[in-house]
């Protein structure tokens, strides 16, 4: 999505590859120029909003002329900068094709209404705050160096991930399971760890216990981190308030478990195990039975989607996931069963831990 950061004169201070991309041209020729001078709406609320200065607005469908290009129908976001009086974030991109809604700000150009805070786009609200975020990394990517890239990279790749989640939890129950790839899974739990650490610097240290002579596994390597953070993050809201707390994962070969989920129901064999553990109370035993059913939850402010999408994603990749509570020794388990990559897969490589 195209990102440009605007100074308190509506001048362009700064502008990510995709802004280069939609208006073809380079960012040095970008910066310092005024939105009006590049940019032409045919809705004048958008123009209204950004001489405002601290106002937001997500059109749908705008129609806006880039230079002498022919007008294009595009959804623009306009955002404040947070402790930047007067700063904004201008957002544009190539409309999804889903038809605005009918309004009474019509646009001069073909009377088609602008959807303004509309609840029918509430995924397009999440979205576009999230493409704001994304372009602002890519900006700061460039001015870093060194080390601290490496957190504009991990922002840049999490907020594809949770778009691309955001997508799947639209259509959940029609669409097609993502495609499943020879995967590395102890590259999966790292990078889990690294997102929780990254927001939660205080957090529990997290124990492994990695069997290092472990083949791929064949997953969606994005849902597969999903799952984990869910997990880790139960895991520390569980056992956080805890003078000794512990979180444990540990992967392992499990021979024997297979479901009849192959192609014509055939046996599928499950024998890699991967157990999120944590040494907190447990799931309080009256519903422990229907963790895995929506909107059942033990939390005050829970939801109840969290573990019904973590189940969803592991079938989606052929794998199963149980629960269990060992009250002897105090911890609880989540066991993921996942399937290994086929052996003549071209290049794989040991789940190294």
């Amino acid at each position: 999505m195209a990102v440009l950061v605007l100074g308190p004169d509506l001048v362009i201070a700064s502008a990510n590859p995709a802004a280069e991309q939609l208006t073809g041209q380079g960012a040095r020729r970008l910066v310092g120029k005024a939105v009006a001078q590049l940019f032409s709406f045919q809705e004048p609320l958008i123009l209204e909003r950004l001489a405002d200065g601290d106002a937001q607005l997500f059109a749908r469908g705008a129609g806006v002329r880039i230079n002498d290009q022919p007008v294009r129908r595009l959804d623009v976001m306009t955002a404040p900068v947070t402790h930047f009086p007067g700063w904004q974030m201008l957002v544009l991109h190539e409309s999804v094709g889903v038809e605005a809604l009918s309004g009474d700000g019509a646009g001069a150009g073909g009377g088609e209404g602008v959807a303004l805070r509309a609840p029918e786009v509430l995924a397009h609200e999440i979205k576009n705050p999230l493409a704001g975020i994304r372009g602002a990394a890519q900006l700061l990517h460039r001015k870093l160096a060194g080390a601290e890239r490496a957190l504009t990279e991990l922002i840049t790749s999490e907020v594809d991930r949770i778009a691309k989640l955001i997508d799947q939890m639209q259509s959940l129950s029609q669409r097609s399971a993502e495609p499943v790839v020879p995967s590395n899974l102890h590259e999966a739990v790292r990078r889990a760890q690294a997102i929780i650490a990254a927001g939660h610097p205080a957090a529990v240290a997290i124990e492994e216990e990695f069997d290092p002579s472990l083949p791929p596994v064949l997953c969606n390597p994005d849902a597969l981190v999903q799952v984990l953070l869910n997990l880790l993050t139960n895991a520390r809201e569980a056992c956080g308030q805890r003078p000794a707390s512990r979180i444990a994962v540990r992967t392992r070969f499990a021979s024997g478990i297979q479901v009849h989920a192959g192609p014509g129901g055939k046996p599928l064999r499950l024998p890699i195990e991967l157990r999120v553990s944590d040494n907190g109370p447990g799931i309080d035993p009256g519903v422990r039975d229907h963790i895995f059913e929506p909107f059942v939850t033990a939390k005050k402010q829970g939801q109840g989607l969290g573990l019904p999408l973590v189940q969803k994603l592991v079938r989606d990749m052929n794998g199963r996931i149980t629960h269990d509570r060992d009250d002897t020794s105090g911890w609880t388990h989540f066991r993921l069963h996942l399937p290994i990559a086929k052996a003549d897969s071209a290049g794989l490589k040991k789940a190294r831990p």
